[in-house]
């Protein structure tokens, strides 16, 4: 049993604010049993391609590197550093850092996929004049098992999270931040297909709701188990979901519906 928490924290224009509140989010988690916290995506920053320069840090020497690290040593557990703006000379990235309860860099998953969406009287967004795309599957070794990262876009894209899947992972965690139009439409959508096609457990950690902000995320922070079922889900507002994963019911829906050893790879 794997007792986790995901942190859906208000982003504010201020950089230490937001690293202030996933510190109080953070140990919230620990003091309730989580062995591991999950933070959203581009929590340090706004969601706003005008920002992510400016808010751009160097891995493995940034500010926010260095909190992370102190938080996971401070509290033993494994964290999930949602996702901040990665300056490598003069490209930038999305990147999620994994640390262990030892304050370790495990993992480092750059957002594959670039949001550059534009949908009639919904959302505009082009993530790729300004950031770049990373070119890994991200997978980190824990006590229970494999887990996989991906970052927002990138479950939209199910051969990424299947590969993850036959590469061992029994969960994939997702910081994300869907918005007022893609949110309603898609997001619990995306997690329980996910979820369902791999039978493994799926976590999507969003920002809470601001609606002063120039980009609205959609919050509703969600855990789903390998039968499609949503175990727990968060609604716009602040605040640490805690839930408790058990990873035998894998096998369970596996051997329930052996859709694993049915796959005809001859086919396709």
């Amino acid at each position: 049993m794997l007792k986790i928490a995901l942190c859906q924290l208000p982003v504010k224009a201020d950089k230490h604010e937001n690293l202030n509140q996933a510190a109080s989010m953070v140990q919230e988690a620990a003091s309730a049993g989580a062995q591991l916290a999950v933070l959203p995506e581009m929590f340090n920053c706004p969601y706003d391609i005008h920002c992510f320069r400016n808010y751009a840090e160097n891995i493995p020497s940034g500010e926010t590197v260095n909190h992370l690290s102190a938080l996971a040593r401070t509290h033993g557990l494994f964290l999930i550093g949602g996702s901040i703006p990665e300056l490598v000379g003069e490209l930038l990235y999305n990147t999620s850092i994994v640390f262990d309860p030892k304050g370790e860099i495990i993992a480092k998953h750059r957002k594959a996929h670039l949001f550059d969406v534009c949908v009639k009287n919904g959302i505009e967004f082009t993530e790729s004049q300004v950031l770049s795309a990373g070119n890994t599957t991200t997978i980190f070794q824990t006590p229970w098992g494999k887990f996989g990262v991906e970052i927002c876009y990138d479950i939209r894209f199910p051969e990424l999270t299947r590969k993850m899947a036959k590469e061992g992972a029994l969960l994939v965690i997702v910081p994300a931040a869907f918005n007022m139009t893609t949110g309603p439409a898609h997001w619990e959508l995306l997690f329980r297909s996910r979820a369902l096609d791999n039978q493994i457990f799926m976590l999507g950690t969003s920002p809470a709701r601001n609606f002063q902000a120039s980009y609205v995320a959609y919050g509703h922070s969600i855990a789903v188990n390998p039968w499609g079922q949503i175990l727990a889900q968060l609604d716009e507002k602040p605040g640490v979901l805690i839930v408790d994963l058990d990873f035998t019911q894998i096998e369970e829906v596996r051997e329930a519906l052996p859709v694993w050893k049915q796959r005809r790879e001859n086919l396709y």
